[in-house]
């Protein structure tokens, strides 16, 4: 990319508002979720396929764009990614059926993917290595107003017009996106590519894809499953692994090399990301459902709560970054973790008389956790990885942190509801009475139990980290 120091900002300002458009979605989709699965009159483990399929098409596509960066240009598949999104956006808000919403979520994955392969590339490309840790922390920024703003906006639209508006918000800065990056940055047209002649793992990448679908297919319809197709799945899913992870030892150009994952602080990194963002989206799923079911608040109110997750990311983001600057990224990332594992401690503590002050509490200290945690460790990585690797590393980055939010969406969905049916005699949140409360709380314990316990792992292997 020409010029690019000097340009810094204008290409800052692509990458941030792409963060902030696709973060800004996920998280009103989470607060819409229960008036969406109302419409369609479907269980969680149902209805939250279009938080599944979002998320698991961007974990298994984003290493694949991150190579395709490499060789053809990252401002080109971020614009192209913008694009991508925009469109299925508007599908997404005129879908008149589940299916057509899902398909519409699919593809919205693939625009999601395609910027957040190349987003953290550019940054590194356009900011000094002095500076690299405020830059990042200036995207977590972004991230974070895209996450705060989301459930405010859904809450607001849900409560006056239609869950289908949260779709058609984010329009007008993906094309304003679009514009400013085509028009006036050239940003898909003059970048130079280091890995043009590198070939990709087509194989390991259908494994990957095939690992992943099974995962969704497992944790989606395991209630129409017998214990015989449930054991079936599972073993494929197993023996998928097994082989993805056989063939990437051999293959001389690995979706996922294992030179990279053989070092320590990499291996860590990429690990500690994936259960941040696991135990995050347990709650992030979870949380409004007790909000609705539980102390029956109105769309606008549960967006409004929501929103104190995020906002301390806002507060604690930028700090993150420069304590990292100063200090590097062991002490900052495991202390941070140390506060979301402690914050979601309290919220298995959860009851129907709970005051709305502890949940803001425990809300703000679970995002402050996860901003000093996210940009040290992403710098941790990016500031030693070589040039040549530059995309694949953000790549798999970002597939941690989506495959976190994969796992964590998927897990909680399954152990609730599997734990709520097994209190309640078979019962699922599509029947949902008053007095299924106690049943209700008991499955959320539970479930929060799990999400505290994968947050201390994480956070005693990031005390182990390289300094």
């Amino acid at each position: 990319m020409g010029e690019t120091q000097s340009r810094r900002w204008p290409y800052f300002y692509m990458v941030a508002v792409g963060v902030l458009i696709s973060t800004m979605d996920s998280s009103m989709i989470n607060v819409a979720l229960p008036s969406i699965m109302r419409s369609f009159s479907t269980s969680l483990a149902v209805g939250q396929l279009i938080v599944l399929v979002y998320l698991s098409v961007i974990t298994s596509t984003l290493v694949l764009w991150g190579h395709l960066s490499d060789t053809y240009g990252k401002g080109k598949i971020f614009l192209f990614g913008v694009l991508i999104f925009a469109v299925a956006a508007s599908g997404a808000s005129i879908a008149a059926s589940f299916p057509q919403l899902v398909v519409m979520r699919c593809i919205q994955g693939v625009g999601a993917a395609m910027m957040m392969s190349s987003g953290p590339a550019i940054i590194k490309i356009v900011f000094p290595p002095d500076q690299l840790g405020r830059g990042l922390g200036l995207v977590g920024l972004a991230t974070s107003c895209g996450l705060m703003s989301g459930p405010l906006i859904s809450g607001l639209l849900i409560r006056h017009f239609s869950w289908r508006w949260v779709f058609l918000v984010t329009l007008p800065l993906s094309l304003s996106v679009y514009i400013l990056g085509h028009f006036y940055l050239g940003l898909d047209k003059d970048e130079k590519c280091l890995a043009a002649k590198r070939a990709y793992d087509w194989v390991g990448s259908a494994l990957w894809g095939t690992a992943v679908l099974l995962f969704i297919v497992l944790i989606s319809f395991y209630e129409a499953m017998g214990s015989k197709m449930i054991s079936l799945n599972l073993f494929g899913l197993l023996s998928v692994i097994g082989l993805f992870s056989r063939y990437e030892r051999q293959a001389l150009n690995p979706l996922l090399p294992y030179a990279l994952f053989r070092r320590r602080y990499f291996a860590t990194a990429s690990i500690t990301a994936a259960l941040s963002f696991t135990v995050l989206f347990m709650v992030i799923l979870l949380m409004p459902f007790y909000l609705d079911y539980v102390l029956e608040l109105p769309a606008d109110r549960i967006g409004l709560l929501m929103l104190t997750l995020p906002s301390s990311l806002v507060i604690v983001s930028p700090a993150a970054g420069w304590i990292y600057d100063h200090i590097g990224a062991r002490l900052p990332a495991t202390v941070g973790l140390g506060i979301s594992c402690f914050s979601v401690m309290t919220m298995t503590g959860l009851h129907e008389e709970t005051p709305i002050i502890a949940i803001v509490i425990a809300l703000s200290a679970l995002g402050a956790g996860q901003a000093l945690f996210l940009s040290p460790n992403s710098a941790s990585v990016l500031a030693k990885i070589e040039e040549r690797y530059i995309g694949v590393a953000s790549g798999i980055l970002a597939t941690s942190r989506n495959l976190g939010m994969l796992i964590g969406a998927g897990l909680s969905g399954a152990v609730f509801s599997f734990v709520f049916a097994l209190l309640s005699g078979g019962r699922n949140l599509h029947g949902f009475q008053a007095s299924d409360v106690p049943e209700f709380l008991s499955a959320l314990h539970w479930t929060f139990s799990l999400a505290a316990a994968l947050s201390l792992a994480g956070c005693l292997l990031s005390a182990f980290r390289e300094s």
